[in-house]
């Protein structure tokens, strides 16, 4: 939704919510369909920001009404689809949780995308390598935050030392 936007771009499969379901549905079927699971990101909506989350943490500043008519109806219809698995990224949804990132949020996780959207399915972070989490927080106690928030899997695909810090901060 947002043209200037310097990750999503052309990663997403249109600038509108019909577009993105008319899109992305078909592509979630085919790749389950060949037997690999399918990961929905980046919830609850990278598509307007203005920063990149690999360098540092977006702040999305949109209220649950404009989430709810914009951001969350693809999310909603992959889910109704039977969507496995989700992808929560590294964004500072400040209307909604202010504290923390959504990778990093009960309010996000268990209230938004467990309750509300009714999803029973994976919860994956997306990577804590990237400077939305290495910039601001330590990855061990940012992993320990997201398993606590309702995430199944924490991704950390870059540093051998940054995965040994979050599994000892786990453990």
């Amino acid at each position: 939704t947002n043209p200037d936007n310097p990750v999503i771009g052309d990663r997403a499969f249109g600038s509108t919510r019909a577009d993105v379901i008319r899109m992305g549905i078909p592509v979630m079927r085919g790749i389950q369909a060949a037997e690999v699971i399918p990961v929905v990101k980046h919830f609850p909506g990278h598509g307007d920001t203005s920063d990149d989350s690999h360098l540092g943490l977006p702040v999305v500043d949109h209220d649950i009404e404009r989430l709810r008519r914009v951001e969350l109806p693809p999310f909603a219809a992959a889910i109704e689809q039977g969507a496995d698995a989700v992808m929560v990224a590294h964004l500072l949804m400040s209307k909604l949780d202010p504290e923390v990132p959504a990778s990093m949020s009960r309010i996000v996780i268990e209230h938004l995308l467990r309750e509300q959207l009714q999803f029973d399915g994976v919860v994956i972070t997306d990577d804590m390598t990237m400077g939305a989490i290495t910039d601001n927080y330590d990855v061990g106690d940012a992993s320990v935050g997201a398993l606590q928030a309702g995430a199944d899997i924490v991704l950390i695909g870059h540093d051998p030392e940054l995965q040994r810090q979050a599994l000892q901060s786990i453990r």
